[in-house]
């Protein structure tokens, strides 16, 4: 997964509360290509708890992105998302 201690404070990130699960697939998926012309490589979606809508529609979005390499649940906030995403 992850080799390098990741300071998540410093991540660009984005916030899907409010969001319903068609609108925040958009965001993702331009949150990722905006992010990889910037060439930042680990960015951070917060998807919250909740029911757990946003988080699936968080990873499914994730898992079908061909810019994405990896993914994993933050270890100190399970509402938030760390991605690793294609050079």
């Amino acid at each position: 997964m992850f080799d390098e201690i990741i300071d998540i404070s410093k991540l660009p990130t984005i916030d899907l509360h409010g969001e319903s699960s068609d609108i925040a697939s958009v965001i993702i998926n331009d949150f990722i290509n905006e992010n990889i012309k910037q060439k930042n490589y680990i960015i951070a979606i917060i998807h919250g708890k909740g029911s757990g809508i946003l988080k699936h529609t968080t990873i499914e979005t994730l898992k079908n992105n061909k810019n994405v390499l990896e993914y994993k649940i933050c270890y100190f906030n399970d509402g938030m998302t760390l991605v690793k995403l294609r050079r």
